[in-house]
């Protein structure tokens, strides 16, 4: 845990300190799924801070520890490369869009559901919504890993040979989709929410990508006009003066 960077590091403490408190709470008939957990935006217990909060929630150990891993293996080397501010900023906004993409589906299923059953049954529904975890988060982070080291070799579980990270992420954001869609029976899993984290993890790494562009391109046109303002200074330094008798 010493060799971690700093923002990983809490953040991996961060998840399993509130997981503990959860179970502590849990085994004592009390939840804080309820008041931290991302619910409905109409929903009778939805909260502002729950898309916020909703990310350090987990729904067991297994859940937990998938999350934590992911985030051990790609989170040290996206903070190296950007600072912890940068990470830390890329994290949040990863679980924010997952959460606001999240919303957007719920909208939309419920919204198909007033057709055909009242509106008393549909608010019923949605108060029962609720969606937890890191994943939105961590699938953004390794969508960023395969953004800036497209190339890297990874080994995934009883598949003998290695696969480039651009790859492996391409292949995630495929299998996601297609589960979103054709969602198995007894699925519970919010895989638009991880989408929503790669989606919005992408559009952020275009606006820092396009910002770093425009400075370049301002840095440049900076020294062009040093540049020129010197050869101005120059040549008004050494230019024929009226004679002064």
């Amino acid at each position: 845990m010493n060799n971690l960077p700093n923002v990983t590091r809490n953040l991996l403490i961060a998840n399993l300190a509130v997981w503990v408190l959860d179970t502590i709470l849990m085994r004592s008939g009390l939840s804080l799924t309820a008041l931290a957990g991302l619910h409905y935006v109409t929903a009778d217990s939805f909260y502002i801070w729950q898309p916020l909060t909703y990310m350090f929630m987990h729904a067991g150990f297994k859940h937990l520890f998938f999350n934590m891993f992911a985030l051990l293996m790609f989170g040290p080397a996206l903070e190296r490369e950007w600072g912890p501010r940068k990470f830390l900023i890329y994290y949040i906004v990863c679980g924010l869009g997952a959460a606001i993409v999240q919303e957007a589906v719920w909208a939309i299923r419920l919204q198909a559901l007033l057709s055909d059953y009242p509106s008393v049954y549909v608010q019923q529904l949605a108060n029962q919504m609720v969606t937890i975890g890191a994943s939105g988060a961590v699938f953004g982070i390794l969508f960023a890993f395969g953004w800036l080291f497209p190339n890297v070799p990874m080994f995934i579980f009883f598949i003998p040979i290695p696969i480039r990270a651009r790859t492996l992420v391409i292949g995630y954001a495929v299998i996601e989709l297609l589960e979103g869609l054709a969602p198995i029976a007894g699925d519970n899993v919010a895989h638009f929410a991880h989408l929503g984290g790669m989606l919005f993890g992408w559009l952020l790494l275009l606006y820092w990508r396009k910002g770093k562009d425009m400075f370049r391109i301002s840095l440049r046109r900076k020294k062009k006009n040093r540049s020129g303002d010197d050869n101005d200074s120059k040549f008004s330094d050494y230019h024929y003066q009226p004679r002064v008798d």
